[in-house]
């Protein structure tokens, strides 16, 4: 059901909430992304709930390009209208739009996770990065999902390792992490992963590798795990 909001409204409601003094700062954790407002992530939060589901409104904030519009997009938008066509990830230039999308929306897509194959070996920096962006949003919130779904996505997450851009190594070994800390049977198969990862030739990853193996060997995670 739609809101009723046009895009207009939807346009003047987040330009009052801009905060163009945060942009240096949001720039100096390379926030991107042209004509981007500066609205704070509750703030968007707070408009989607008020706005409630709406795709058509979805699609013509995310055809706009602001990032803020593509991450208000993603939040209103309905899972089971999704189509593939979105799935071309048309105009990401920004880790956080890729993440806030994958979180949002992407995790409740039903065709979603067959897309993390195709996308894990586009060459657009930040298209691949939603596929791993995708594997650890699942990993952290799908609680249901068996644990054959994410052993067999170890195999894409080894392959992505050897991309020495700063957000897709980010992204791989976030996937490996997150899927590491679901419990103790895949907690093991992630640091066997991230053993065969670390014999790379590769900076990128042999810097994933040493992360996952600190983290998910650590007596913190570890103890976690074992009072499963």
């Amino acid at each position: 059901m739609g809101s009723g909001m046009l895009l207009e409204q939807a346009l003047e409601e987040l330009k009052a909430r801009a905060r163009p003094d945060q942009l240096a700062a949001m720039a100096g954790y390379a926030l991107r992304g042209e004509n981007r407002l500066g609205v704070p992530v509750p703030e968007l939060r707070a408009l989607a709930k008020r706005i409630g589901k709406d795709h058509a409104l979805a699609l013509e904030l995310w055809a706009t390009g602001i990032p803020d519009a593509m991450i208000l997009a993603a939040m209103v938008d309905e899972p089971v209208q999704v189509t593939e066509q979105q799935m071309e990830l048309k105009g990401i230039d920004s880790w956080d739009v890729c993440d806030q999308l994958c979180m949002n929306l992407f995790e409740r897509v039903p065709f979603a996770p067959k897309k993390i194959e195709e996308w894990s070996v586009r060459e657009e920096e930040f298209v691949k990065r939603t596929a791993f962006s995708l594997i650890a949003c699942l990993a952290w919130h799908n609680k249901g999902a068996p644990d054959e779904m994410f052993t067999a996505l170890l195999p894409t997450i080894k392959r992505g390792a050897t991309d020495q851009r700063n957000f897709v190594k980010k992204a791989v070994n976030w996937a490996l992490r997150t899927i590491g800390k679901r419990n103790a049977s895949l907690n093991e198969a992630a640091i066997t992963t991230a053993k065969e990862i670390r014999q790379i030739d590769s900076g990128s990853a042999r810097w994933i590798a040493a992360d996952a193996i600190r983290e998910l060997s650590s007596e913190s995670v570890q103890k976690r795990l074992n009072r499963k």
